[in-house]
């Protein structure tokens, strides 16, 4: 038996195409799977209060500018690559990484696909990629792609 739910996790970044190619060999040997794509905006958080909200909320700007050129993007790399989703979707999220670890939990989903930047310099030093901070928390399987140019800051 294959995968039933197969989440693939993407940048919109020029190279997301690499990591569109491994989903589509994965879906290839699971035709009984479907397939959700996400993409995350990271939100800014405001306090309010003693409480942490997303700024998003507050504002209700998730059908403003920022909001629909990621919709635009995702929607044309699911057409490039030829995806065939049951559910799309741009969320916000405190970070990528809760973002990503909740969606699999509240979604069930039992392979994760993500490309990973190699990162190097101060941006190696500074921030983990969200792969690597996602690994320990996710509840399924994962496929991580390499990606060939480094990611620097």
């Amino acid at each position: 038996m294959g995968y039933q739910h197969i989440l693939l996790v993407t940048d919109l970044l020029s190279d997301a195409d690499a990591v569109a190619l491994k989903a589509k060999r994965i879906l290839a040997g699971s035709p009984e799977a479907k397939l959700s794509v996400l993409h995350i905006v990271e939100d800014d958080m405001v306090r309010f209060g003693f409480e942490l909200v997303p700024a998003s909320s507050l504002s209700g700007d998730v059908d403003g500018e920022h909001w629909q050129e990621a919709r635009e993007k995702l929607a044309q790399f699911l057409a490039r690559n030829e995806l065939h989703a049951v559910n799309s979707e741009v969320t916000s999220a405190i970070s990528n990484s809760k973002g990503i670890v909740n969606y699999c939990r509240d979604h069930q989903v039992d392979l994760l696909i993500i490309g990973r930047h190699e990162r190097h310099g101060i941006a190696a030093w500074l921030a983990k990629a969200t792969a690597d901070s996602i690994l320990p928390n996710i509840p399924c399987d994962s496929l991580v792609v390499k990606l060939d140019q480094p990611f620097a800051e």
